[in-house]
């Protein structure tokens, strides 16, 4: 199976015109902020949103483009969202089972399929439960297993894990990446978070606008964003301008000097928000990036902390939380950031 798509729909705010392209048994991510186009990519391959142009080919056979416009009932695909949509008055078993039953499996064989499946995600001893007496974890991989009943070709994932809370997620996401290891169609993932896309998805695509601003495996684009919003989603500090020589990167807003590269013309500078230091006057000795900045957030995670900062070059910084507390980090503070050269990496734009 394979999945090969110009998608092209006309909303009132924007227009989407992207392409998606995958090979049997690969998991494909979309991520983007709101109103991206994100959801109505998904929309247009389950045939819930009619394109204005392009097409959708799955498994070699058109299903829309060319005239040609196959409904969502025709269509081979299997739809898990944010709310698992369960029908409360069924059992989990028959909740699961009620996919091949519409397709015409006869009622003993869909629920055999429907206990294969949940015990395949581990919930089988659930089977007799109705979505009432589960929680919602167990819920969602109830919904996973009713999608994946029918054998699809074609799995879709809308935020699957995000109403999970953080104790299910995890389990849930385990599960998950399990199960699509031994799915042997295309499944399209989309996802705001980046934990959810780096551990399921062997493709990701960035969608800003409608239209794709990066794409590549999970090692590319962590190692090399070319996007604002995608070094936000990987951890990264990223700057635009021009490698002028063998070790500055010259910016809008000043020099960010690097490593060293080879490059010259259009480039990139990044680097992490580990590799920030912040202090309350300009230290002496100064490593060779040195900016002022007025602290714009903090964020508490555990004993680090994400320090958001404003300035010529806004940066982000990771710090301790032990730091927070001694350096008294709060919006408004005036500060001074540093990076050492060699935490600089630089790669053609």
């Amino acid at each position: 199976m394979s999945l090969d798509t110009r998608l092209c729909v006309e909303r009132s705010t924007f227009t989407l015109d992207t392409s998606l392209a995958a090979a049997s048994g690969e998991v494909v991510a979309v991520l983007g902020p709101n109103g991206a186009g994100k959801t109505t990519a998904l929309h247009a391959l389950a045939g819930l949103a009619p394109l204005s142009g392009g097409h959708v080919r799955v498994a070699g056979r058109l299903w829309e483009g060319e005239g040609t416009h196959l409904p969502p009932q025709a269509r081979s695909t299997g739809l898990v969202a944010a709310e698992h949509l369960l029908f409360p008055h069924l059992s989990a078993r028959d909740n699961v089972a009620f996919g091949p039953r519409s397709r015409g499996t006869s009622r003993a064989a869909a629920r055999r399929r429907a206990d294969d499946e949940l015990d395949r995600l581990g919930i089988g001893d659930l089977a007799d439960r109705r979505p009432s007496a589960l929680s919602h974890g167990q819920a969602q991989r109830v919904a996973l297993a009713r999608a994946l009943a029918t054998d699809p070709e074609l799995l879709l994932l809308d935020e699957p894990l995000s109403a999970l809370d953080p104790v299910s997620r995890p389990a849930v996401r385990a599960t998950l990446a399990h199960r699509l290891r031994a799915f042997t169609g295309v499944t399209v993932l989309v996802t705001h978070d980046p934990l959810d896309a780096l551990t399921l998805a062997d493709r990701l695509v960035f969608v800003e606008g409608g239209r794709v601003v990066q794409e590549g495996t999970p090692q590319e684009v962590v190692a090399r964003p070319r996007d604002r919003y995608v070094a936000d989603v990987v951890g990264l500090n990223l700057y635009a301008g021009e490698a002028t020589d063998g070790e500055v990167v010259q910016t809008p807003a000043g020099p960010v000097v690097t490593a060293g590269h080879e490059h010259r013309g259009p480039s990139w500078a990044a680097f992490s928000p580990a590799a920030v230091a912040l202090y309350l006057s300009r230290p002496e000795g100064s490593p060779r990036n040195t900016w002022p900045v007025t602290v714009a957030a903090v964020e508490l995670a555990g004993q680090t902390a994400r320090v958001r900062c404003t300035g010529d070059l806004d940066v982000t910084a990771e710090v301790t939380a032990t730091s927070v507390a001694s350096l008294r980090l709060q919006p408004g503070l005036q500060a001074w950031a540093t990076v050492k050269a060699s935490e600089v990496r630089a790669y053609p734009a």
